[in-house]
């Protein structure tokens, strides 16, 4: 059934600040996932507590 004495122009005042509080959201979501996104790339070849391996003698030092 449809809803009866349905104004589009006043529905549509009245949803205006929802849906740009909705449309502010889903942004402010997509740059945090390109925020991450970025960060992971540059930081991803970093490697963590490594060793470096000496390839004539074998000795294990501490990477700085």
């Amino acid at each position: 059934m449809s809803a009866p004495n349905t104004n589009v122009e006043t529905q549509t005042r009245r949803h205006n600040v929802p849906l740009t509080g909705m449309t502010l959201a889903v942004c402010f979501a997509g740059a945090m996932l390109v925020a991450l996104i970025g960060w992971t790339v540059f930081n991803g070849d970093t490697p963590r507590d490594a060793s470096v391996v000496d390839g004539r003698t074998g000795a294990v030092s501490e990477a700085d």
